[in-house]
């Protein structure tokens, strides 16, 4: 199987074929830096965070940008409320979305374009389609006619007669609209207003509008036509319609083979957001507290453009399903030695020559057909070879992160066997390299949905510092009141350990191990 996308744009799956051998141009639209992140963001750049990364894993050049929208009249009316600077503002939650997706191991861009740094690229745009007849000025606003476009609506599906007057979104009050040649015709440049931010342009002073920021940052930095266009789903109308009517009436070319659109967060059926105020930001989540992976996996267990219901009963789904993967996760520093394992490289950080990437970059055979010799199937009628092609097989398929998170599960409830063996029985029949295989597999398949599990972090906040010699300590306090047949304080201790990630395990003839 070879890698099929959902594009919006045909509603239909069809098969990735990037414009340039090896490489895909990639870009997101980025937050309106205003206020904290949600979980609806978290979803989205989660999303696309494993669409760069499987892209890489099966050898593709990913060149990944998504911009910061820095001007804008919710972040005017935020400085205005605090009697500051647009500036301000801007730079505050720019740096709060960089705290908060790294907690959540998003890898960072490989480039932030900031709106009111493409203010001259924002000029040009809006010159070519006064010139080719698809803008115009009036009163120091510019504004694109929509008629002049005739596949306006090939994104959203939407017919020019039935969209509604303001549909260029984000719309300030003020009469605006009495400047229009037709209702729903769009702002491209605003003329200043008293007390706003402004900038010289050949309309006079002014700000740009909000579409056409992302048709001059994409055509900047990534050429006429790219790959891949993202966001999530409330941007395909009027947002993405607009992008597309700006760029590919001035320069005649598709903006992107490709249009991905991811599905809504929603709190009891009810669309997460700033608006309805039933929105959860990302740092209330951690700080409950709650495991950065955890909220990952929640968002990865629903495939991308499906919605996904925020509740309590799913968040505990999560915690539960995160145990177990990070259990598998962890398998290797916990048991490695004892099972002679070779190397010291840390499994949680991929290597620069993945074992389970069949090409680097640059590579020459296709890099959505895997090699007949994988370094990584060594497991022979074990078939995990197998279990790799069955994830690849399920990510092929429009990113299906479900059932990929299936593979995962599959291959750290082995090791979870494996586990148990060692702790209640220590040992294992189970060749030690067959093990290895397995815990190598499900590192580099974690790697892929950017899970990791941190096995400082892990002692540090379940064990509370607590050393081997307290935990012995506590573990003979234990066996004295068993003996003693005082067994509600045996329980107790039992408990107490329990808390603190510490498993007790009685074998015959009294003796106690414990592993954390």
């Amino acid at each position: 199987m070879v890698l099929q996308i959902y594009n919006t744009q045909t509603r239909q799956k069809e098969t990735f074929t990037p414009i340039e051998p090896g490489t895909v141009k990639m870009y997101c639209c980025g937050v309106t830096v205003y206020d904290y992140c949600h979980l609806g963001h978290a979803r989205s750049y989660i999303a696309w965070d494993v669409v760069r990364r499987y892209l890489e894993w099966c050898g593709y050049d990913v060149n990944y940008v998504q911009n910061f929208t820095d001007i804008d009249d919710k972040i005017l009316n935020r400085a205005k409320e605090r009697d500051t600077t647009m500036d301000v503002v801007s730079e505050q939650f720019i740096e709060a979305y960089f705290e908060d997706l790294r907690r959540l191991n998003v890898r960072d861009a490989d480039a932030y374009p900031r709106v009111t740094n493409h203010i001259s690229a924002i000029h040009d745009l809006i010159r070519r389609l006064e010139a080719s007849g698809h803008a115009y000025a009036v009163g120091g606003d510019v504004y694109y006619s929509v008629r002049q476009f005739p596949d306006y609506g090939k994104l959203s599906g939407r017919k020019l007669e039935d969209m509604q007057a303001g549909a260029s979104g984000r719309v300030s009050a003020g009469g605006e609209g009495t400047k229009k040649k037709d209702p729903a015709d769009f702002a491209l440049w605003k003329a200043a207003k008293p007390g706003e931010p402004a900038w010289d342009s050949p309309w006079g002073p002014g700000r740009p509008g909000w579409h056409i920021e992302c048709s001059a940052m994409v055509g900047e930095l990534l050429g006429e036509t790219i790959d891949i266009h993202g966001g999530g789903g409330d941007l395909v109308f009027p947002h993405h319609e607009n992008e597309i009517a700006q760029s590919e009436a001035a320069t005649c070319q598709p903006l992107a083979r490709y249009w991905m659109h991811n599905g809504m967060v929603t709190v009891g059926g009810e669309k997460m957001s700033k608006s309805l105020g039933n929105f959860t930001t990302i740092r209330e989540l951690l700080d409950r507290p709650l495991e950065p992976m955890v909220v990952r996996l929640f968002i990865l267990q629903a495939q991308y453009r499906k919605p996904l219901d925020f509740t309590d009963e799913a968040i505990a789904s999560a915690e539960n399903g995160w145990a177990t993967l990070k259990d598998g996760l962890l398998f290797g520093e916990e048991y490695g030695d004892r099972l002679g394992w070779p190397g010291k490289e840390s499994p949680l950080t991929p290597q620069k020559e993945s074992p389970l990437t069949p090409l680097g970059k640059g590579g020459k055979e296709s890099p959505l057909t895997p090699q007949k010799e994988s370094p990584l199937t060594p497991l022979g009628k074990g078939g995990k070879e197998e279990a790799v092609e069955r994830f690849r097989t399920a990510m092929d398929d429009d990113f299906n992160t479900p059932g990929g998170l299936a593979v995962l599960f599959e291959l750290a409830k082995e090791l979870r066997r494996e586990r148990n063996l060692l702790a209640h029985e220590g040992k294992t029949e189970t060749p030690s390299d067959r093990i290895y295989s397995t815990w190598k597999i499900l590192v580099e398949l974690a790697g892929v949905f950017g899970l990791k599990a941190s096995p400082e972090a892990e002692t540090e906040s379940q064990t509370e510092g607590m050393g081997d010699g307290e935990i012995e300590a506590l573990v003979k306090r234990r066996q004295e009141a068993r003996k003693a047949k005082n067994y509600a304080e045996g329980d107790r201790i039992r408990d107490q350990l329990q808390e603190l990630g510490i498993t007790l395990i009685d074998r015959p003839g009294g003796e106690t191990i414990w592993h954390r």
